[in-house]
């Protein structure tokens, strides 16, 4: 097939087609448009396929964590297998996902194909069938794609336990993980095939020359004070500019409100690409992310502006270019975000750095150092997430049932749960068969139980109707259907969040999916709207759109200070941010890895204390709210906090000797006592209660979706708080309570780069400067602090106000 082609196979793929043909199961790290997908489908094809046999059925799942990553997949493995099908065996390929209609699953499943593409939830209602077994036990490989995307979450885990199962019904299957971006192969390894099989897998690295280029579009004047976002839109003319040298560009932006604020201003300063260029997020429509990637696909958009919902690897042949709006915030998103132009062998990827203020010159140089010295971010699987696991014991029970010998032994084959402890594991069993003992009074949360054989199993119709629903372990966002409407109804445009709809009046005007829109009304979770006579209006947010700066790029950052600090200048975005960062040497000095950077300042708002840990945003929330906590043990007082992924603001409205306290303010402490610090120095409670509601969706406590109806975010934080507040009161350890309390710590306060953090303080040499005016490190932490409680206008008035004086100092001083 490959000569036919006038291709050449490479080491790469020859090795895995060797290791297959072996039955050995590994990992495979390639780049970007390498050729992972034919080394892997080929070498299962031919591994397995066998010239005088019929076709066989369902013998390689391929699980991918996009929909939209499936359809290309599909398509691709398709037109491989039909050039193999004229040498030998043929291979049908089909897609079992959310949006596969109800009519070709009945097909597959009278006759499943050979090969059939899925995403971590279809699988696990895959193996909620009574006839699970009879289904996918005849499975002889499993191809896990993007695996980097996955292992660092509960679809990872979800996906361990998938395996763990396959691996039961058969002992030899082989499975095989692909990933482009990963820093910690043995043990994405590890979790991919189990702590026990792990050893006897294999790491294939395809190591080929592709040439990438990461350059940054710099600003024609960068500002010596930056605050997020002060160059932003500014930068757009010089997009445009970039975007009309290119046939087809991807224009990556960090959020959704982000995307639909460029998407709009490109189109005003271009009003001739209406119809070649357009706007893409996770948030729109299905039918809409179709019509846009098949567009690109055949060459027919200038340029779309899109977020992670095109991070992965699907095939866009023509784009030629990747520009990313704002840092990227660690170096394996920016080199998965590059990939997607120049997808194939031997063509060059192209991303370029568009700064959304100053500090993001020397993130871009920073992040460039980092690619040459590939300096890539690990990614670690959850560890034992309780709600996940109840989810899989409802999964099994309605799959043909369990016993809970078996299924425990087959639970701890994971990386997951090998750890598992024997109390968690009697308290899942318990949730699952009533509740555990606050809930063991109300029937319907008896879910699973034994049989007159010892066979834990899914009785009720309605359960089993209500799990199906709701499996998955993407917590649903409490969102509004945007349609066209109420009379006549039309156009879906997509999803945006109910608390941003509840705060517009009809004939309010937003923006949404590259349109202005008007609001009419909001009816059974549907808003209503019609093209809009304003021209302007809102632009919706979404939550957890803020990412932050891994450790590794952040590591990478503090170089290129010290680099400043010598005076060395040798790249185009250290000497674009000079002005900037030697009038931070002057009032102030520049951080570097063998310093900690403390600035005190006393202003008419009171007594100031910046800080410099550049340990990223989460672990700079956790840190600030515990030296603040700390301070008033020792003098009671409140404090203003404001934080970004370089530091954090302390502001006290009384006196304080910032520089005499702080020895003892960032001193570290044990593991345990840092944990009861921290909890007590914020509002852990509510903290864990917002946490609660997604923890109690997946566990199966409070159900989204209900047959012909689904509730609002209203009634399922009501419903949360409630099963909260009983647990807190009546039972303290219920087992999704604590993992609420654990999640706060470990992935919205990042615990451990916490106290990561803090020892590094200790070890670093205390640097103090007394300010005698605002330096150019202070000044985006004091606007992140104004932000909060000035509107808009007031804020840009203040800025402007403040740069003003700053500048005229900066000029004279």
């Amino acid at each position: 097939m490959f000569a036919e082609r006038g291709w050449k196979p490479f080491a790469f793929q020859r090795e895995v087609w060797r290791e297959m043909a072996e039955g050995r199961s590994g990992l495979l790290h390639a780049t970007t448009g390498a050729g992972k997908t034919l080394a892997v489908a080929l070498g299962a094809w031919q591994a397995f396929a066998d010239e005088g046999q019929e076709p066989p059925q369902l013998c390689m799942l391929w699980i991918t964590p996009m929909r939209a990553l499936a359809a290309d997949t599909a398509r691709a493995l398709g037109e491989a297998f039909d050039v193999l099908s004229a040498k030998g065996q043929r291979w049908a390929v089909g897609v079992r996902s959310g949006d596969t209609p109800s009519a070709e699953r009945a097909r597959q499943a009278r006759r499943p194909p050979s090969v059939l593409i899925t995403t971590p939830e279809s699988l696990s209602l895959m193996l909620s069938r009574a006839d699970a077994r009879d289904f996918l036990g005849a499975v002889r490989c499993v191809v896990v794609d993007e695996w980097h995307e996955l292992i660092g979450n509960k679809r990872g885990v979800q996906t361990q336990l998938a395996l763990a199962r396959l691996k039961r019904w058969r002992p030899d299957l082989l499975i095989w993980g692909m990933s482009a971006t990963l820093g910690n192969l043995d043990e994405a390894k590890r979790a991919l095939l189990g702590p026990n099989d792990a050893p006897r897998g294999v790491i294939v690295a395809g190591r080929l020359r592709k040439e990438l280029i990461v350059d940054t579009l710099l600003p024609q004047d960068s500002a010596r004070f930056p605050w997020a976002g002060h160059l932003g839109i500014k930068m757009a003319a010089q997009v445009v500019e970039e975007i009309d040298k290119s046939a087809t560009a991807l224009v990556f932006t960090n959020t959704r409100s982000q995307a639909e604020i460029w998407y709009h201003n490109l189109l005003l300063a271009r009003p001739d690409w209406a119809g070649l260029i357009a706007v893409h997020h996770g948030s729109l429509a299905q039918d809409s992310r179709d019509w846009i990637e098949d567009g690109l696909k055949a060459g027919k958009l200038k340029a779309v502006v899109c977020t992670s919902s095109l991070d992965l690897g699907v095939d866009f042949l023509p784009v030629e270019r990747v520009l990313q709006v704002g840092s990227p915030k660690g170096v394996a998103r920016l080199l998965q975000r590059a990939g997607r132009s120049g997808h194939a062998p031997g063509r060059a990827s192209r991303i370029t750095l568009v700064p959304s203020h100053a500090l993001e010159l020397v993130e871009s140089s920073a992040v460039q150092q980092a690619v040459r010295e590939r300096r890539i971010e690990s990614r670690h699987s959850p560890n034992a997430p309780l709600d996940v696991l109840a989810q899989h014991l409802v999964t099994i029970g309605l799959g043909g049932g369990f016993t809970p010998e078996e299924l425990r032994d087959e639970i701890a084959s994971t990386a997951a749960y090998e750890t598992l402890s024997d109390e968690s594991w009697r308290w899942c069993l318990d949730f699952v068969s009533g509740g555990g003992p606050s809930l063991a009074a109300y029937p319907e949360y008896r879910r699973c139980g034994p049989d007159a054989d010892r066979v834990w199993r899914v009785t009720n119709k309605q359960v089993a109707l209500r799990h199906r629903l709701n499996i998955g372990t993407i917590a649903a966002d409490a969102s509004v259907l945007v349609q066209y409407g109420p009379a006549p109804r039309g156009q879906k445009l997509g999803v945006v969040e109910e608390s941003f709809i509840a705060r517009l009046k009809p004939g309010d005007s937003f923006w949404f999916a590259g349109r202005l829109l008007e609001f009419v009304r909001l009816r059974d979770l549907v808003a209503y709207v019609r093209p809009a006579k304003a021209r302007s209006g809102a632009v919706p947010r979404w939550d957890g759109g803020r990412m932050p700066l891994s450790t590794t790029l952040a590591d990478a950052m503090v170089e290129q200070l010290q680099r400043a600090a010598e005076g060395r200048f040798d790249t185009p975005e250290l000497r674009a941010a000079e002005k900037m960062l030697k009038l931070q040497a002057r009032w102030s000095q520049l951080p570097t890895p063998a310093t900690l950077l403390a600035e005190t300042l006393k202003s008419r708002d009171g007594w100031h204390l910046f800080l410099y840990p550049f340990a990223g945003r989460n672990a700079h929330v956790g840190m600030a709210s515990l030296i603040a906590w700390r301070a008033a043990q020792k003098n009671a007082g409140t404090f203003s906090i404001a934080v970004n992924d370089y530091g954090f603001e302390l502001l006290s409205a009384d006196a304080r000797d910032w520089a005499a306290m702080l020895p003892e303010l960032i001193a570290p402490r044990a593991a345990p006592d840092l944990t009861i610090e921290t909890l007590a120095s914020l509002n852990a409670a509510e903290l864990a209660r917002r946490r609660f509601r997604d923890i109690a969706q997946i566990a199966g406590l409070v159900v989204t979706a209900y047959p012909g109806r689904h509730k609002s975010l209203r009634q399922l934080q009501a419903s949360s708080s409630l099963f909260y507040d009983v647990f807190r009161k009546f039972d303290p350890d219920n087992g999704l309570l604590r993992q609420a309390e654990r999640e706060v710590l470990e992935d919205a306060l990042d615990i451990a780069r916490l106290a990561e953090s803090f020892e590094r303080l200790h070890n670093r040499d205390l640097v103090h400067v007394a300010l005698k005016r605002c330096s150019p490190l202070a000044f985006p932490l004091m606007v992140e602090r104004m932000r909060e409680r000035l509107s808009n206008e007031t804020l840009a008035a203040r800025i402007e106000r403040m740069t003003s004086q700053l500048e005229r100092a900066a000029d004279t001083c």
